[in-house]
Order: C-alpha cells, then structure tokens, then sequence
C-alpha cells in the first residue's frame, strides 16, 4: 500500500523561476488603443518615415506621363500599353499628386509633424520658465570635472563662477548658499521646433499652391499673338478651386526673340549666350500695349501671374496643297528640339485631305549637315541652312477618336506614302522649295522659319508660404546643429584644514581656505564643454592673482649701516 505524500519542490534558480507568476498585461480598450496609435503616428520616427515615403510616392509622378500635363500623352501610353495602362490608371499612376494614397501620406505627414510640435513646445515653454536643476552632489560623475582649493570664501568663490557663467551666457540659479546651477543651449530645442514648424509650413503652402494656383503653356511664334483665356493655352493645369473664367484676361505678341549662339570654335562652340523675347503686353483688353522684355529667371508679372520664357525653338512655316492647287494647310508648325544643335522633332497633321487623311512627321534642321550619311543632323543650333526631312503618312489620323499629342503621329492605321518604284516617298526641302506628293496627293511647300518662345504662365498663391517656410527651416536647422545644450554646476564647501593655502593658484599663507568643485554636462557630445569648465578655474586663478598684487603693499627700501 502506498499513500501519496506532496514533494516539495526544489530550491533552484531554474525552479523558482519557473514558479513565478506570470506578468499581467492591462487590457487595452478603445481609448487606449486610440492613445497608443497617436502616440506612434507623432513620433519623430514616423514623421521622418512618412517624409521618406512622401518622396517615394513622387517618384511615379516623374515616371509616367500626367493628365493634368498631358492627357495626349496619357492616351498614347495607354494605346501603347494595353496591358499594364488599365492597372496603373485604376491606382492613379497618371494622376498620382490627386490620387487617394498620395494624399493619404501628405495628409499623415501633416498630423504626424502637427502632432509631434504642440506637445514638445508646451515641454520647451515650461522648460524656458523653470530654474535650472539643482545640483549633484557628486560632480565628479558628471562629463567634465574639475575640483581646485581657492583662499577665497565660499560667497566669493560663488561670485566668481557666477561672473564666469554669465559671460558664458548661462542661465543662473542658487538653490541653496553653497552651490549654483547653470543652463544654456535653449535656442537648440527652439531652433528643433522651428525646423519642424517650417516644415509644416512647407506643406502648407504646397497645398495652398495646389489649390488655389494654376499654370498654362504657351508655344508663341514670332509675330503671333496670345489671349489669355482657358481655351486658348496649349495645356493648363488649374488647381481644384481656380474658376478658369477669372483667368488674367491680358494679351501677348512676340515682336522678336533674339537669341545668340557661340561661334568661336572651341570648347563653347555651339552654346547659347543669350535668350530674350521682345514683347507687347495688354494687361486688360482697353488698356494701351507696353513693351516689355522677357528672359530666363526674369518674367513677366501681370495680374498676380508671372510669364516665364521657358524654351525656344523653330517653327517652319509649311503650306499643303491637293492636286487642284486648294490651300489645306498654312501653319507655323512648332519643331521640338532633340539636342544642343537644335535637331527638331515635329509633325504635321492635314486632316482635311482627301480621299485620306495626310500626315508628316520628320525633323527640322537650322544647320544641315549636307550628305545625311548618319540621316538628318544639324551641325550647329542657328538657322544658317535650315531644311527640312519628311516621311509622308496617309490614313486615319485619329484611330478611336482618341485625344493625340500634336507633337507625335499615330500611325496604327495610317501606312507610308511610296513613290512609283515603291520606295518611300521622303521630303527634304530648303526655305521656298515644293516637293510634288506622289499619286497625284498635292504638294508641300517650305514657305519661311520663324522661331518659337515657349512660355509659362504661373500663380501660385502658396509660394510665399513656402519661401519664409524655407528659410526658416534652414534657420532651425543651423541652430539645431550649432547649439549644445549644456549644464554647468559649482559647488562650494570649507576645506579640512582651515589654514590650508591655495598653492596652485596662489593663495596666501593662512588664509581660509575653500574647495570648489565643478561639473559639466551636455545632452550630445560636447567639445566644447571642456573649455567651459577650463574657463572656471581660470576665473579663479585670474580673480587669485589680481587680489594678491593689490593686497600686496610696496615694500620700503633697505637702509644700509655703515
């Protein structure tokens, strides 16, 4: 027969280990749940994270073309990729700075940056009031150090650390008769809150700029004339909120665009020296027109609008006849340049022929080289033997009624003109030369060149915001970095022996002697701080030795006996 009888258990560091209780958690309910979640979206590691994933989010915007740009080039891609288009326009990859999640993230940045600086600015407010801390009591822990004996009472030994620390800039406090208590390097946290503050400015005045702003370009010709209106720019880009009916209603002629290339050869050969567009401006459509002058970085201000002469280029003047000498087309087609020698890309588009539709796509040329053994090429950006290299096109212009950029031909159902032997039919021509179409199509004529002043017209509302903000930023930023936030104690206290003399700094004999103590501390590496204590003790020394020479009397001259 057996009876059970209990075990103890054995007395060991794993036993008694495993026999403790079990930490008890606190439930967290929906309050807390909602505490903690703020608490983690205002950190300073979120914040940089949502900056950091801000400039992420942009890259796409940079990537892929834009409708708010350019919805030609948008349903170009789009045609070209069938597959992938129908998935990134679905996640806004054509419209990312208006899509949900880029505004998600500029929005989270906001709070998170919000968030972060009204907490940390009541904790620097209540710290710019309070009195520095009192001090250790064992200041030999502290960074920096340092202990010397002084003949000096401890109320004057006081007043010479106080004297030392105010020229330091030291905020100062006694707590007791026998220590003080200095702080400096407030403007840090002030200049950490003004950073973040200017950052949240930034943001700002990008919104207000996105939303109450707006921009239009222009390709003006030499000659041509512009009014202001939302129909007649080649794209505009208006924010959210900007009625386009109260657009600057002002008019613009190019008179002249002068431009000036290096002809020295050289290493500069072919570089521009000088862009500037000769202009009529009618701010409003009765007052009088006013010569003004535009150029890089130097615009045009109308209206609370700046114009920018952004680009220049050529814009040969075609005409398109049909075989019964009919006029369909007499433009100044804008060529867009390819490279520094002003190789131009451009298309023309005659929807009007019959019985199809024509089109031309090639380049234009200021300079040609002669021979085109490496196909067209310019050989220098002034117009000093422009022509003009075509491929001919013929079919439906606009397959699908679909928009097209007028600087690109789709030619998905369009096929190339060919000559009689079957070869294809390519145009070059210099200014007033024709080229017969093959087929009895008509004609093309090279009438003249003109150049062409890519132009921009801008508001933004919010750039001011953003300019101070900046600034500021920048301003926060150094004090940030430059400024350490520094404490400094002394304390004070009777050496052992009472006649004890101050030998390292030239006490005299007999003399109450004191033992001052000095501690230093800073919340980053510091320097600097060593220097600050050093600067102490030599007040000391410096306050010993002016004392001795002036208590010292001269001393008579020696008779001598005789």
């Amino acid at each position: 027969m057996t009876t059970d009888t209990p075990v103890k258990p054995r007395k060991g560091k794993g036993r008694a280990k495993d026999q403790r209780p079990e930490p008890a958690l606190p439930d967290l309910g929906p309050l807390e749940l909602l505490r903690w979640g703020w608490r983690q979206l205002t950190s300073m590691r979120t914040a940089l994270f949502l900056l950091l994933l801000l400039s992420i989010a942009a890259v796409p915007g940079s990537i892929f073309p834009q409708r708010n740009i350019d919805a030609g080039r948008v349903a170009d891609y789009i045609a070209q990729n069938p597959t992938t288009s129908p998935w990134l326009d679905r996640l806004g990859f054509f419209d990312v700075y208006a899509s949900v999640w880029f505004s998600a993230i500029y929005l989270l940045l906001f709070i998170s940056l919000v968030g972060c600086i009204v907490p940390r600015t009541k904790v620097h407010v209540a710290a710019l009031r309070a009195r520095p801390p009192k001090a250790p009591a064992r200041l030999h822990r502290l960074d920096e150090h340092a202990e010397l004996t002084t003949s000096l009472s401890p109320d004057e030994a006081l007043a010479v650390a106080r004297a030392a620390l105010k020229r330091k800039r030291f905020r100062l406090h006694s707590h007791d008769g026998v220590s003080l208590s200095g702080e400096s390097g407030y403007l840090r946290e002030t200049g950490n809150l003004l950073f973040h503050l200017a950052l949240t400015g930034i943001i700002i005045g990008m919104a207000v700029g996105h939303v109450f702003g707006w921009r239009g370009d222009i390709i003006l010709a030499e000659g041509d004339k512009f009014a202001s209106s939302a129909g007649t720019y080649n794209t505009i880009s208006p924010g959210p909120w900007v009625d386009t009916e109260s657009l600057p209603p002002f008019v613009l002629s190019l008179d002249k665009l002068h431009v000036e290339f290096n002809e020295t050869p050289g290493r500069g050969f072919g570089q521009p020296r000088l862009f500037d567009a000769q202009t009529r401006l009618q701010r409003d459509p009765g007052s009088p027109a006013s010569e003004e002058t535009v150029s890089v970085n130097h615009p045009i201000a109308v209206d609370g609008a700046d114009i920018f002469l952004l680009g220049n280029g050529y814009t040969p003047v075609v005409t398109v006849r049909d075989a019964k000498g009919t006029v369909l087309y007499r433009e100044a087609t804008p060529f867009l340049p390819q490279d520094g020698n002003y190789r131009s890309l451009g298309v023309i588009k005659v929807p009007s022929a019959s019985p199809k539709q024509l089109g031309f796509t090639g380049f234009f040329l200021p300079t040609a080289e002669p021979t085109f053994a490496n196909g067209p090429a310019s050989i220098f950006p002034d117009a000093k033997n422009p022509e003009l290299a075509l491929s001919v096109w013929e079919g439906n212009l606009f397959p699908g009624g679909a928009p097209q950029s007028v600087y690109t031909l789709n030619t998905d159902e369009m096929k190339q003109v060919t000559k009689a032997d079957g070869s294809p039919a390519l145009v070059r021509l210099k200014p007033g030369q024709t080229y017969q179409l093959p087929g009895d199509r008509g004609s093309i004529t090279f009438d003249n060149v003109k150049r062409f002043a890519g132009l921009s017209v801008r508001t933004d509302p919010g750039a001011p915001i953003s300019l101070v903000s900046a600034i500021l930023a920048t301003l926060g930023l150094i004090l940030g970095l430059t400024i350490k936030r520094r404490r400094v104690f002394v304390r004070v206290r009777p050496a052992a022996d009472p006649t004890a003399t101050d030998g390292g700094a030239g006490g005299r004999t007999g003399s109450p002697a004191t033992v001052v103590t000095i501690g230093g501390l800073s919340k980053d590496s510091d320097p600097g701080l060593a220097a600050i204590v050093t600067a102490i003790v030599t007040a000391f020394h410096t306050t010993i030795d002016t004392a001795t020479a002036t208590a010292e009397p001269d001393r008579p001259a020696e008779r001598t006996e005789s």
